[in-house]
């Protein structure tokens, strides 16, 4: 059995991954950081980008990765 993941959560990284295609990777870390700068989870600092919500972000940036690396069959 796979995991359940939202709908919003599913949503938002399909959206992102078909927006922006070459900013998302099969990297999960690189794709946290661009869902931290191209949704309102993250907040700028001192120059530096906050986690707002981090549970979401890693949630969001993990399906985006899932979905990038199954749709690239990488």
């Amino acid at each position: 059995m796979g995991n359940i993941r939202q709908t919003y959560i599913k949503r938002v990284a399909v959206e992102l991954v078909r927006n922006y295609p070459n900013d998302f990777t099969g990297d999960f870390s690189q794709n946290k950081k661009k869902v931290l700068e191209l949704t309102d989870l993250g907040v700028q600092v001192d120059g530096h980008l906050q986690v707002v919500h981090k549970k979401v972000a890693n949630r969001i940036a993990g399906y985006a990765t899932r979905y990038v690396k199954r749709k690239r069959g990488t």
